[in-house]
């Protein structure tokens, strides 16, 4: 899927070539999105900016 030069979806850094992707969203100012690249119509995660960091946290920590 080829995304617009507009759209709001951006490709993780940590993402690598072997298809392991995860995109990420600003869709308002209190919404960030997670979705997974290789299937973008299968869902999103959504959180507020605030549980973003915490769930980001707790990955961190195992």
């Amino acid at each position: 899927m080829t995304e617009s030069p507009n759209s709001p979806w951006r490709t993780s850094s940590y993402s690598n070539a072997g298809g392991n992707c995860v995109q990420i969203a600003h869709l308002t100012e209190n919404t960030v999105a997670i979705r997974d690249s290789k299937a973008p119509g299968s869902g999103t995660l959504r959180f507020t900016p605030t549980q973003l960091t915490a769930w980001l946290e707790s990955i961190k920590r195992g």
